[in-house]
């Protein structure tokens, strides 16, 4: 193969990447569909995002909500109350690599939401939540 075509290879394999590049945007959406399949009409608010990240689930007393670890303003610094390991802001707008990777975001809100509310979150939470950090903690 020769450099022009390996060059032209790289472009594509790079520039593919780039295009599936997910968003918190994208993320939002995604999530709005599947909740508007169960409750048709259904829009995302940064104000019941605010309800589930501040609320005290009373599941465990170490992590009664996502701002024991994660602070009150999600463009700040937190620590895992367990561990003391430094968690990155939530918030995009502080922190771009948030809601970058479906893959990550999926396993964090299994995660967290299981430790924390104890159950799975729905798809209208996810995208409530998204909406609520994406706008640094203001409704």
């Amino acid at each position: 193969m020769t450099a022009k075509k390996i060059g032209i290879a790289m472009l594509f394999i790079v520039g593919a990447g780039v295009a599936y590049a997910e968003t918190p945007s994208s993320l939002i959406a995604g999530y709005t569909a599947e909740a508007a399949r169960a409750t048709p009409g259904f829009t995302p608010s940064a104000e019941r995002g605010q309800g589930l990240f501040a609320r005290k689930w009373g599941v465990s007393q170490t992590m009664p909500s996502c701002a024991t670890c994660h602070s009150d303003q999600p463009t700040a610094e937190g620590k895992h109350v367990v561990t003391s390991k430094r968690i990155a802001p939530l918030s995009p707008a502080a922190n771009p690599e948030r809601f970058a990777s479906s893959a990550k975001v999926e396993k964090w809100f299994r995660r967290n939401c299981q430790e924390v509310v104890g159950r799975e979150c729905s798809a209208a939470e996810k995208a409530d939540f998204i909406q609520f950090v994406s706008k640094g903690g203001r409704v």
